[in-house]
């Protein structure tokens, strides 16, 4: 029996957008063992049949010593425990988990990219995205490694940074879903049209880009649209604080509705899904989701995002950090309802084509299956 790690910065997201996939590995014969910082789902991970070690990690952290810290206990695990195959998930276990293995000499390495954050975002790169590029160099040079992209401009990035050799890239495109948990649903018929934003409450997801669109269409749509934001707060310094939130929500018109684990509801009592990040994305699996429920979207034009809308087919695109241009496209969704319904059908088609979990699962288990023979 194959020993497989699977190495995030939390226990959370497994349970968000890897959870099907650890458990079905399992089934398939692998022994699979979560390494994550424990966030109080630990009970939650064992539950599904899955061994779970606690990571220390701080996920948005800078510290050298917790870094070293980090990157000590992972070395220590990969020699001491021997797993066949590890999976890194996110670019701090990637960057860390990578060097590990490659001092520890471990067999097969999967490193899935799900998402470069602000670092990445920025137009000019910094001292310390440079050395963390150059510790990427170095653990990539390596055999038997196979680096999983949702998106090709990031897919790009590593290749001309001369992270990756082509040969060593997979392209899946996001997380997947459930297409039989998240079936097409037709929108309410309610008295309130729901405009629905999911995502951690951090800026970079465009919180305050919609709230501000929002406001910009209070006068006209009062009392007959609601906004809805979805999503807890971020452990980040730099995080949306909940006084702010409460500031600008009025708990009518604009509702901040804190963590929720009914999303899947939530999209079907909402009737278009907005998402104005400027954060450089995976493919967002609210989107994902979106598409799969049958909801038409409206969210930027940047990396990741992108991929889950087909301009006018599905939904809108529009340019980053502008609520005017957000306010006027959720303007035209909300006066048409049959526009939203050939939208929302549309998305539910692209779900079907793009994101079948049981196609995303297929390919892992593929890449396993390879590196470990």
């Amino acid at each position: 029996m194959s020993k497989l790690f699977i190495v995030l910065n939390e226990d959370y997201f497994l349970l968000t957008h890897r959870k099907e996939l650890a458990v079905h590995v399992r089934e398939a014969g692998y022994d699979v063992t979560i390494v994550a910082k424990n966030t109080g789902r630990r009970q939650q991970v064992e539950a599904l049949g899955l061994n779970m070690l606690e990571l220390p990690i701080n996920p948005t952290g800078k510290n050298a010593i917790e870094e070293l810290k980090t990157f000590r206990f992972l070395y220590r695990l990969y020699k001491r425990e021997k797993p066949d195959i590890v999976h890194h998930v996110g670019l701090k276990t990637i960057l860390w988990g990578g060097l590990a293995a490659k001092l520890a000499g471990v067999k097969g390495v999967v490193n899935a990219v799900s998402g470069l954050g602000v670092m990445f975002s920025l137009e000019k790169e910094s001292r310390l995205t440079r050395m963390i590029l150059a510790v990427l160099c170095f653990s990539h040079r390596r055999k038997n490694l196979i680096e999983i992209f949702q998106n090709h401009e990031d897919e790009r990035l590593f290749v001309e940074k001369g992270v990756v050799a082509n040969d060593q890239v997979q392209f899946i495109k996001g997380s997947g879903v459930d297409l039989k948990t998240y079936t097409y649903t037709p929108e309410p018929v309610s008295d309130k049209i729901r405009i629905l934003f999911t995502a951690r409450m951090v800026e970079e997801k465009g919180v305050w880009v919609l709230v501000d669109a929002a406001e910009l269409l209070r006068k006209e749509y009062e009392g007959r649209v609601c906004f809805l934001l979805c999503g807890g707060l971020s452990s980040n310094p730099k995080a949306i604080k909940e006084e702010d939130l409460n500031d600008r929500c009025d708990g009518n018109y604009i509702q901040w509705l804190g963590y929720r684990s009914d999303v899947p509801d939530l999209l079907r009592s909402s009737h278009i899904v907005a998402f104005p990040s400027y954060y450089r994305e995976g493919v967002p699996k609210s989107l994902i989701e979106a598409t799969a429920i049958g909801r038409p979207i409206v969210t930027t034009n940047s990396i990741g995002c992108k991929d889950t809308v087909e301009d006018g087919l599905n939904g809108f695109l529009v340019p980053i950090k502008d609520s005017k241009a957000l306010a006027e496209k959720l303007r035209t969704l909300i006066d048409d309802a049959d526009l939203r319904k050939r939208m929302g059908l549309n998305s539910r088609q692209i779900a079907e084509r793009d994101f079948s979990l049981d196609d995303v699962i297929a390919k892992h288990l593929a890449i396993y299956d390879k590196l470990a023979h």
